[in-house]
């Protein structure tokens, strides 16, 4: 058998420089095969190679009539024969591998070679950064004295922190003011939570977020601590103001009135729009300075008590009577002053001398119980659900009644307190404030009071200098409304939620309000009321809260 011969590769490229890539590819894969598989013969061999000498000495041919300008120009930028050889193999090397690969022209071992290979030349090689900065690595000190981070100091060592420990703080205090973790932050520490237990489904698994259309942005409800925004409105006795103190201001408790009580002996209603609030309705009492009134539960009745007088009245909105209550069998008090409506609406609870409590019903007008404090009951208050009763006395002590029993629950002492001024319960039965004589405002956990016997404030408020004679929590327990009457713009609102007080209000060096006798919110918050010494019944606009 004779003996073949086979061409060198760059010899065979060198004489097939102008030919079609495609073409190439094929004939050299003819070959390839022929010379791994052994099928074809020496004669097929022969006639191959004189064809590719053939058509070498033609491309020789067609160079040689070329000129020698133009024969100068081309080795000057494709090179000599090698060279040539050499740039057509990196032009075309890749694809024409790749085709053989995919054809099967070529050997598995020099295609996973070839393919290696040219991936190879074909990725950059991955660079270093050009410089480092070291001050990145640093750990960035935040200054804390700054007017706008020195709130959040703890102490005087806290005057550098750092970067994280700053994000810390200010997250501490977003919780803190939120009245603790957001419903949304704590849904997504649980996506989180689920995502590191379930890690082989984490990458099906889409953020719940990005699956639903809409605003992503939307407005808190509820109230921001710092800034209250709110609008002062015209009087809310604008047409009927008093010459003598305002002794009560309240709010109708379903319909959009207020009513208004005074020195003047009489009691006034006025519907509330905010602009002109005109007047409904005006009752005078014959020698009756008021010195407190009320809406009942219901809101069809007002009862009203005088300075100095045992006789109270009860003014029947529904029918347009009044009604004199002259005498309480079993009930010795000279004077009926301060006295509380349930808001069940079945009781009227009497606050009498030498620290005795009585309780009426509302329907008959009778004594059903008396209850006896030590010291002198300065103020009482009934439960939002009506079970029980509150009652700071002159001693600094709390009482805690339960109204059906009439027994005493629990039994504490203010704290720091020397005498006890007002004492207010919110509309959740959250917290109990207790305000002293010396303007100091302990605000307690409702479930602390019943359950330890010398219970911790939460906070003790001490933004005022007077004694506290007044407080009153909004219905949405996010405001605490207190007041004294012993100096003129004694009125701060606090901020429940953060136990802060709000900063713009009342107007510095602006003295509106002068000696605040009595406050009210309107069922919804809508409306806030102070009845001053000046007699006026001042109105603001709460712009947080939507409705009445």
């Amino acid at each position: 058998m004779m003996e073949r011969e086979v061409v060198p590769r760059r010899h065979v490229l060198a004489g097939r420089k102008r030919l079609r890539p495609g073409k190439e590819r094929r004939e050299a894969g003819s070959r390839r095969g022929a010379v791994e598989h052994g099928d074809d013969s020496s004669e097929d061999c022969a006639a191959a190679q004189e064809e590719e000498e053939l058509r070498r000495a033609q491309n020789l041919a067609l160079l040689a009539e070329k000129p020698a300008a133009e024969r100068g120009l081309e080795e000057l930028v494709f090179g000599g024969a090698e060279e040539g050889e050499d740039l057509l193999r990196r032009l075309q090397g890749a694809s024409t591998q790749l085709d053989d690969v995919v054809s099967g022209n070529l050997l598995a071992e020099e295609s996973d070679s070839e393919v290696e290979n040219e991936v190879e030349d074909n990725f950059l090689p991955s660079k270093k950064p050009a410089w480092v900065d070291e001050d990145d690595d640093a750990e960035e000190v935040i200054d804390m004295t700054h007017r706008y981070r020195k709130n959040m100091m703890k102490s005087d060592a806290e005057r550098k922190l750092t970067k994280e420990k700053l994000q810390s703080r200010i997250q501490e205090q977003f919780q803190s003011a939120m009245g603790g973790t957001p419903s949304w932050a704590q849904r997504n520490r649980k996506t989180k939570a689920q995502k590191t237990k379930n890690e082989d489904d984490s990458e099906d698994e889409e953020d719940d977020l990005l699956c639903k259309t809409g605003n992503f942005v939307t407005v808190s409800d509820s109230l921001p601590r710092g800034i209250l925004q709110m609008k002062n409105c015209l009087h809310a006795n604008n047409e009927r103001l008093s010459d003598t103190k305002l002794t009560t201001v309240q709010f109708h408790p379903s319909a959009q009135v207020i009513m208004t009580a005074g020195l003047d002996q009489s009691v006034s209603l006025f519907q509330v729009d905010g602009n002109t609030n005109p007047k409904i309705q005006s009752i005078h009492l014959e020698d009756f300075p008021v010195y407190k009134a009320s809406f009942s539960a219901d809101g069809e009745q007002v009862i009203a008590s005088s300075v100095r007088n045992k006789l109270f009245y009860i003014y029947d909105m529904m029918g347009g009577k009044i009604i004199p209550v002259k005498h309480i069998r079993g009930l010795e008090e000279r004077f009926v002053r301060k006295f509380e409506a349930s808001p069940d609406g079945k009781f009227l609870l009497l606050s009498g001398t030498s620290g005795y409590l009585h309780l009426i019903t509302m329907k008959t007008k009778e004594l059903v119980g008396t209850m006896k404090i030590n010291g002198r009951a300065v103020a009482s208050t009934f439960s939002p659900d009506g079970s029980r009763i509150y009652t700071h006395s002159d001693e600094g002590e709390v009482f805690i009644w339960d109204v059906k029993s009439r027994q005493c629950l629990k039994r504490f002492t203010d704290e720091g307190c020397l005498h006890g001024t007002s004492i207010a319960v919110s509309k959740n039965s959250q917290y109990v404030a207790c305000g002293c004589s010396s303007g100091v405002v302990n605000v307690y956990a409702h479930d602390d009071c019943l359950r330890e016997t010398n219970p911790k404030p939460l906070k003790a408020i001490m933004n005022l200098v007077t004694a506290a004679t007044s407080l009153s929590f909004n219905p949405t327990t996010e405001i605490l409304a207190m007041a004294s009457n012993k100096v003129d713009n004694a009125v701060r609102l606090v901020h429940i939620p953060s136990l802060t007080v709000f900063a713009n209000f009342p107007v510095l060096r602006k003295k509106l309000i002068c000696s605040a006798r009595s406050m009210d919110f309107s069922p919804r918050s809508g409306y806030f009321s102070i009845a001053n010494d000046k007699g006026k019944a001042l109105l603001y606009r709460l712009k947080h809260y939507s409705d009445f």
